[in-house]
């Protein structure tokens, strides 16, 4: 038996709810102790009086009950004798639309509810565009509560023209239309006497015959690999879900990134070796030669791989509180990679509501842009339109771990394909050899007064009476000259510190002992430029409370801050991220400069960067 996948949308009380219920309860899904239980419920949190009030089936939470809105993705499974179905019931609300866009990511067909009374609401056209972004193909208009438009035909018809050609606007082709009550059960499971007009399947015959294809199913073949099976010497296998296509033993496949070709051997299950595997399978398979595949990698068709780029264009959902930053250094997963990426460029963002596409720098919470998004290292990828799971990517806060937004790729960006790593004859070793000692990054961060340019400067005197060779990166010198074009909001000072670390980068790579005195307020950024630097790289947290540094201000700073002179403020109106576990701590309530720098003379000799 087949299975569909469809969500519910469209406007608040469109009666997306009440739909599923009515299905489930038509279906015969609804056993006698939920029944009783739903009578009671309708009693006492119901909307439509002494009836049954089917939303009370699918909206669980207690605030969606008090509101009698959805808030959160409810899914709901149920079958009929012809196909089984998965559906979600996704929030109307605005608010809501990152809860909407997960519950649509995996949806083959979508059901855009209308209030006949209504016609097309700001929600229908912001739904409906959504669904195209997410690539669902397959719509049903809705045309919901034509009981209280007395069934009337005219209604229906406009509301049907007025969404057709919205929907080619947005790319929707394939259309069924249904009048109906999901309340009273019109055209829902049996054609309705209310409408002799229409002759139109019910939704549920619709739902119950609509062909709906992967286009990457039925494309050549495909499996990233989720885990590499090695429970002896003698077996090395490659296990993952197939995503498209078919594979038999035999084929030959190109494992990407790397485009090394083998043949594949065996195609592995618990139930014994198969002749063929398709699409939707999860399998193990073995390869002919012995060659590198690793998690993250994908098997493929031989002559019909897929991209491999490390820059890309692509639409993005931001779907987190805080909002997304250019050159913040997310976690991407993309297929089973997971690798470091960063957001380089908002080229637009899209009014959903009215499709028109605006300059921005940032994203919001639900906001949708079109981005340039890049990768540390090249991955293996499908556009979007062609596969959503080879084409479609998660962003993932570094440090909390949370999904912070969902994207699909539109395409390459082949600037990279013309930048080559020249290679060089001179290199760490040498320079280290040169200047009689090793290269470093010491990173002082803290706030505005806490003495991280004092202690830096102490620290630079004596490393050059060592006869050190040494530079000093000093937060307000550089934004006299690299970095005068920032401001002081999240984004730029994010662009400030990824500008400082990739001199710092450099610096060190010419053999330097680089001390870098830096706010740097946000643990993300400093996270980055460890990862970035590397081994050389020494995070000091110059500590002083907030109230000590207020009564130090050395320049005036905090004193502006607190008169609303001076906006974005470190330590006022702008937060500070305090590490959580530096290399070194220094209290500069009680070390003196010169002691905070022998300090980081002895952390520098234990290192082995100086003698």
């Amino acid at each position: 038996m087949s299975q569909l996948r469809f969500i519910t949308c469209g406007s608040v009380d469109d009666g997306k709810s009440t739909l599923i219920g009515r299905l489930l309860y038509e279906s015969k899904l609804v056993f006698e102790d939920q029944l009783s239980t739903l009578e009671a419920d309708s009693r006492r949190d119901g909307t439509q009086g002494d009836a049954l009030d089917f939303a009370l089936l699918v909206d669980g939470l207690a605030a969606e009950r008090e509101q009698g809105i959805t808030i959160d993705v409810a899914y709901r499974y149920f079958t009929t004798p012809h196909r089984s179905f998965v559906v979600a019931d996704t929030p109307g609300h605005e608010q809501y639309t990152r809860n909407m866009v997960t519950g649509a990511s995996t949806a083959e067909l979508a059901v855009i509810l209308v209030d006949a009374r209504k016609g097309l609401l700001t929600q229908t056209r912001r739904h409906s565009y959504l669904v195209s972004l997410l690539g669902i193909r397959h719509v049903v208009l809705a045309v919901n509560k034509m009981d209280l438009v007395g069934y009337d035909e005219g209604v229906f018809a406009a509301i049907v023209a007025d969404y057709a050609e919205f929907a080619a606007e947005v790319g929707l082709e394939n259309i069924t239309a249904v009048p109906l009550s999901a309340l009273r059960g019109d055209n829902l499971t049996g054609i309705s006497p209310n409408m002799p007009w229409y002759s139109g399947p019910t939704l549920i015959a619709h739902l119950e015959s609509v062909e709906v294809q992967d286009a990457a199913a039925q494309g050549p073949f495909r499996l990233p690999v989720q885990w590499v099976n090695r429970p002896d010497l003698d077996f090395r296998g490659f296990a993952g879900q197939i995503l498209g296509g078919v594979v038999a033993p035999g084929d030959r496949v190109r494992v990407l990134p790397s485009g090394q070709t083998s043949t594949v051997a065996r195609i592995v299950t618990m139930d014994g070796d198969l002749e063929r595997a398709r699409a939707g399978q999860s399998v193990t398979i073995t390869l002919e030669d012995e060659i590198d595949v690793s998690r993250g990698d994908v098997l493929a068709a031989a002559d019909s791989p897929p991209g491999v780029a490390d820059q890309f264009e692509a639409h993005i959902v931001w779907m987190d509180e805080g909002e997304m930053l250019p050159e913040r250094r997310y976690l991407c997963q993309i297929g089973t990679a997971t690798v470091p990426a960063r957001i380089t460029r908002v080229k637009h963002k899209v009014n959903v509501n009215t499709l028109e596409k605006t300059a921005a720098e940032t994203l919001a919470l639900n906001e949708i842009g079109v981005c340039n998004i890049s990768f540390d290292r090249p991955v293996p990828f499908d556009v979007y339109a062609e596969s959503r799971d080879m084409g479609g990517l998660i962003l993932i806060d570094r440090l909390t771990n949370r999904t912070v937004g969902a994207g699909m790729v539109l395409h390459a960006l082949r600037r990279a394909d013309n930048i080559h790593w020249q290679a060089v004859d001179i290199n760490e070793a040498s320079r280290r050899k040169l200047n009689g000692h090793g290269a470093a990054v010491i990173w002082l961060t803290g706030l505005s007064g806490s003495g991280k340019s004092t202690i830096a400067n102490a620290l630079e005197r004596q490393l050059h009476a060592r006869g050190c060779h040494t530079y000093l990166l000093d937060g307000d010198n550089v934004r006299h000259g690299l970095n005068r074009d920032l401001g002081f909001t999240e984004a730029d000072r994010v662009e400030n510190i990824r500008r400082v670390t990739e001199v710092a980068a450099l610096m060190a790579d010419a053999g330097l002992i680089v001390i870098a005195s830096f706010i740097s307020p946000f643990a993300s950024e400093r996270r980055a430029a460890r990862d970035i630097i590397g081994e050389g790289f020494i995070e000091v947290f110059a500590d002083a409370p907030l109230d000590v540094v207020e009564e130090r201000d050395p320049k005036g700073l905090y004193r502006k801050a607190r008169a609303g002179e001076l906006k974005n403020f470190t330590g006022i109106d702008s937060p500070y991220e305090a590490p959580e576990d530096p290399d070194l701590r220094i209290d500069t309530t009680a070390t003196t400069p010169e002691e905070a720098g022998a300090l980081l003379l002895d952390r520098l000799r234990a290192k082995g960067i100086i003698g």
